[in-house]
């Protein structure tokens, strides 16, 4: 064999392996930093203070260490959302009546809205905590995004009309986040700008970090994507011990597993 073709052999046996290594999902490292058990219905997440929120027989908990607060409110029925971002000011959102909680952080009632008796009819299939005194609201009437000001019992809508229904969203003080029925990812912002993301993979849970990151499970495998780097589509897998899983939930570099039985608390650093 020649020089130049042995040469020539070299660079694409490089160049494959290359192409072969850069394709491949990276890895996430979790590392376990604590465990225990629980008994509860459904796990909704941590705050900064270290309280976790949960509930169980449809009473909406908050735990730390010997610590129990709770609230009930059985006229409302069944709790559909509930949103911790401001733990001074809690969402919890009652669908089947329409209905939102506002709690203070021993889980005492401030404010129960009922939109159904609010002058501009409004119908609430999603629900969160906006800024200024605002709650963040999906008005199924007219498929639009509004604002609820709820200390002065004022709605405004913000955004134009959905044509297609929300699969999923989720919401912080300045951004409402949703994807549809075909996956499209979207925001919308306070003053209505609504911006295309994309298109996110297909997935049995999912949760939002950022406008270009997020977190995906599916087959009870989890996965993290960032949009902003070059190969948009190339996810890492995170590698956790749980073979099944029922909720995840992460905040401030701490990926909590809900097992239904346990929850496991890793610590992970997003690449």
């Amino acid at each position: 064999m020649s020089k130049p073709m042995r040469q020539f052999l070299l660079l694409l046996f490089v160049a494959c392996s290359s192409s072969y290594i850069f394709g491949q999902s990276q890895k996430i490292n979790a590392a376990v930093v604590s465990k225990f058990k629980v008994d509860i219905d459904n796990f909704i997440g941590f705050d900064a203070f270290g309280y976790g929120y949960d509930v169980k027989n449809n009473v909406f908990r908050k735990i730390k260490g010997n610590e129990i607060f709770e609230y009930k409110n059985v006229s409302l029925g069944n709790i559909t959302k509930i949103d911790i971002q401001n733990p001074l000011k809690i969402v919890l959102f009652y669908e089947d009546f329409n209905s939102v909680v506002l709690l203070d952080n021993q889980l005492n009632k401030m404010t129960e809205i009922n939109f159904s008796q609010n002058a501009i009819p409004i119908v609430v299939s999603a629900v969160g905590m906006s800024t200024q005194n605002q709650l963040w609201i999906f008005n199924t009437l007219n498929q639009q995004i509004g604002l609820f000001d709820y200390l002065k019992n004022e709605y405004k809508t913000v955004s134009n009309p959905f044509t297609e229904s929300i699969k999923y969203y989720q919401t912080d003080f300045n951004t409402f986040f949703w994807i549809d029925k075909k996956n499209n990812w979207f925001s919308c912002d306070i003053f209505g700008k609504i911006s295309n993301l994309g298109n996110v993979p297909d997935f049995d849970k999912i949760e939002i970090i950022s406008s270009q990151k997020y977190i995906f499970g599916k087959a009870n495998s989890l996965f993290f994507r960032d949009i902003s780097k070059a190969d948009a589509t190339l996810d890492s897998e995170i590698e956790i011990l749980e073979k099944t899983f029922d909720k995840f939930y992460y905040k401030d570099q701490i990926l909590s597993i809900f097992t239904g039985k346990e929850i496991v608390n890793y610590k992970i650093v997003t690449p």
